[in-house]
């Protein structure tokens, strides 16, 4: 999808009443929300979000590719310019006119990486409540088995296997005990989904990790965190992004049961019968998201390049209002 495309994807979003574009401040154009195309062939998405404190210093809040969105060092914004330092050591360094940003990447030796683009993203609308949407007919992910999904990765390992109404991936152990890895992340054919409310139920081992991607770019994480207090990181969670509000987890080797809704880019998550993230915004992407584009429909994706998980029971109702 072309920058020309994201920004009128966007902008259609705004005239529906869903957002606006009113608090944009001409005087500040840097400050906002802001989608990522970063300079990689693959696994390129990005989000960054710009803010001022109290004294008026600049933050930038970045996500990178992968992990958690992580706040720069040495942020300098000045009119419509910008620079930060990444804590990996790369330099970041553009401008910013209107909606869109263009913006240089130089590695810590100082050679250039490649160009990063990005476009403004409407503010979360207020006033709205998850409670609020109206579902149609249920879309049964799993009715065809294997058919109806299909690898991200073709050229990876490919662990993904269905039976008796379980979809399972099984990468296994090293010789040392750690997980394999290395495996295909499943995505569905249909990718026609934007709003909706997705049910499922998962089982992973001890010490295993995976997560589900709404609209292929917004992670529920996947991962065994039985016992551990909540992090935004745990069982459930808007990955990097919102931590459950109580730890509800249960141990290892036992089926789980999540009830998501992603409504007018709000979240709540119910797991196992307990709401841990109410009517959270959804405030950008989360690592190892499919691209930035956030106003787009998608797939759903399954993350299978760590280690083994069991999903069974994969019901999605998209929103009809």
């Amino acid at each position: 999808m072309t920058i020309q495309k994201i920004l009128s994807a966007a902008a259609a979003v705004a005239l529906t009443g869903c957002a606006t574009f009113e608090s944009f401040d001409n005087s500040d154009p840097v400050v906002g929300n802001w989608g990522l195309k970063l300079p990689y062939a693959s696994m390129n998405a990005g989000h960054m979000i710009v803010s001022r404190d109290a004294a008026g210093a600049p933050h930038a809040l970045v996500l990178w590719r992968w992990a958690s969105p992580v706040e720069m060092k040495n942020v300098a914004v000045d009119g419509g310019k910008f620079s930060f330092k990444h804590p990996s050591g790369f330099t970041v360094e553009g401008s910013v006119s209107g909606m869109a940003m263009n913006a240089k990447v130089v590695d810590k030796n100082g050679k250039e990486i490649g160009d990063m683009v990005g476009w403004r993203n409407p503010p979360v609308p207020a006033g709205v409540s998850t409670k609020d949407a109206k579902f149609g007919e249920p879309v049964d992910l799993l009715a065809d088995g294997l058919d109806g999904w299909e690898s991200m990765n073709p050229g990876a390992k490919f662990g993904w296997s269905f039976k008796d109404g379980v979809l399972s991936n099984a990468l296994g152990l090293k010789p040392d005990g750690s997980w394999a890895g290395g495996g295909a992340n499943l995505k569905t054919k249909r990718a026609d989904f934007y709003d909706f409310n997705l049910e499922y139920d998962v089982r992973v081992p001890a010490k295993s990790n995976s997560g589900v991607y709404l609209r292929g770019r917004y992670e529920v994480q996947v991962v065994d965190s039985y016992g551990k207090p909540v992090d935004s990181h745990n069982r459930a969670a808007y990955y990097g992004r919102v931590a459950p509000k109580v730890a509800v987890e249960k141990a290892p080797g036992e089926w789980q049961h999540v009830n998501v809704t992603l409504y007018k880019r709000h979240l709540t998550v119910e797991l196992n019968g307990v709401t841990i993230i109410d009517n959270a915004p959804v405030v950008g992407v989360t690592g190892g998201a499919m691209d930035a584009n956030e106003f787009v429909s998608g797939p759903i994706y399954l993350q299978g390049d760590h280690s083994d998980a069991d999903f069974r029971n994969m019901v999605l109702r998209p929103a009809v209002n």
